[in-house]
């Protein structure tokens, strides 16, 4: 028997769906419930906290990036091993990008593809009845989504909740909770989102108080009781082909940004994933024949990066017979240096021929297309890919080495060339979340 499964979404982005998502999973996994979250789209941190919550590996469904055969079989392999399966939304519910039917991206999509029911959690400082207007606008918004109950979020009293709780029930629709403004439990930030979930100095803590505060405001019964069945669905393909049959996989806070769908992928492909830590001064394992240098944050460890010269010459001496690719922040380090916010340089790896500073910060954000220019670790030349990026560096030295892809945004307006490559190493600014199954013909 599977689990029941729900969404947990919200009108906007800093509603509180992460702390609600956190309070409700911590507090069922304390009555011995198995718990399973997955978050809606792009993100590395909030499903760390999603794990810490439950005590089981946290998961990304991506409508956009993810083929759908992808999305069903990840859904049904997580309800398999859990009672309940939470998926946290991003953004705004119906929040994506114009395109292909389906694939905006948005939570929404899941909801209609999966046939699971969404909870909205609503902050309802500054207004009060006018929240049933807003409940109603989004419960009629698109046929294919079910809103099944609200949860209200920063109460200021009693007042406030039963008249914003009475003009939503006269809709129909549950009111499952209500969250007080007093005592609010918020979780320390940095840029990119949230401290990650293993750096943070109290995280234990902070998931009993929210543990506590869902069992005191929230009805979980009722809450869990609306969840729909996930279907049964095959095997999940595999998003991307492994790079190598023992994969020497850097991993600690500085490089942490590495998608459970993709190397749990690869093991089933049959490939061993062998972790290292940079920061611990730690080389790629030997015996590994491809490495991979996941995106995190070494724009904030810089300098002791620069002093572990175990790992740098570790992977310079990997990199002279076997494959080296960095995502996003392993790309700013196998560069010449890092500049780091206060201007700092501090040399890296040197294998491709750019320059990065965190000093000079702007903003790239959103959903990318990809397609290979040559083979590399990310496949033949050729190789269609769907991902996103998401950082504040900077290029401030372009080298002189080759393309790695030419990139589009999300709805195909061409980018241009993007990503170095050089020999056996390979890099780009690009998360890749799954190859889209189809043939670009491009030429090497």
């Amino acid at each position: 028997m599977t689990a029941r499964a729900f969404i947990i979404a919200a009108p906007r982005s800093g509603s509180g769906k992460t702390t609600v998502t956190l309070g409700v999973a911590a507090a069922l996994r304390a009555r011995g419930v198995r718990v399973r979250v997955a978050k809606s789209g792009p993100d590395y941190i909030d499903p760390a906290f999603h794990a810490a919550a439950t005590g089981r590996p946290g998961l990304n469904l991506d409508s956009f990036a993810m083929p759908p055969a992808l999305i069903d079989a990840l859904a049904a392999e997580v309800a398999q091993a859990a009672d309940t399966v939470i998926i946290e939304a991003s953004m705004g519910l119906f929040d994506g990008i114009e395109g292909e039917a389906g694939r905006s991206g948005a939570a929404a999509d899941l909801a209609a593809r999966l046939g699971l029911p969404v909870v909205l959690v609503l902050d309802i400082s500054g207004q009060s009845q006018s929240a049933a207007a807003v409940v109603r606008g989004f419960a009629g918004h698109d046929p294919r989504v079910r809103i099944a109950g609200v949860i209200l979020n920063q109460v200021a009293s009693e007042r406030h909740r039963a008249q914003a709780s009475a003009a939503i029930e006269a809709l129909g629709l549950p009111v499952l909770g209500s969250l007080p403004r007093d005592g609010a439990v918020r979780l320390p930030e940095r840029h990119l989102g949230l401290v990650q979930a293993e750096e943070h100095p109290a995280l234990a803590a902070q998931l009993a108080a929210l543990a506590e505060r869902a069992e005191a405001h929230i009805d979980l019964d009722a809450l869990t009781a609306l969840g729909a069945p996930v279907n049964p669905a095959g095997p999940a393909p595999v998003a991307l082909a492994p790079p190598g049959q023992r994969i020497a996989l850097a991993r600690d806070v500085a490089f942490s940004f590495a998608y459970e769908h993709l190397m749990a992928g690869w093991r089933r492909a049959g490939a061993e994933i062998l972790p290292f830590s940079p920061l611990a001064d730690e080389a790629p394992a030997d015996h590994a024949d491809a490495c991979w240098l996941p995106g995190g944050y070494p724009e904030l460890h810089g300098e002791r990066l620069a002093q572990a010269f175990r790992f740098l010459d570790g992977v310079r001496a990997f990199a002279r017979t076997r494959p080296v690719h960095g995502e996003c922040g392993g790309f700013m380090v196998l560069g010449e240096a890092i500049e780091d916010a206060e201007g700092r340089s501090h040399p890296m790896l040197g294998l491709l021929g750019h320059a990065t500073s965190f000093a000079r910060r702007r903003l790239n954000l959103g959903y990318r297309r990809a397609v290979t220019l040559d083979a590399s670790a990310l496949g033949p030349a050729g190789t269609r890919l769907r991902g996103h990026e998401f950082h504040y560096a900077s290029v401030t030295q372009a080298g002189d080495d080759a393309p790695l892809v030419a990139l589009s945004d999300g709805q195909g307006k061409e980018m241009g060339p993007s990503g170095s490559r050089r020999g056996r190493v390979s890099g780009t600014f690009f998360h890749v979340i799954a190859t889209d199954g189809q043939s670009s013909g491009a030429e090497p």
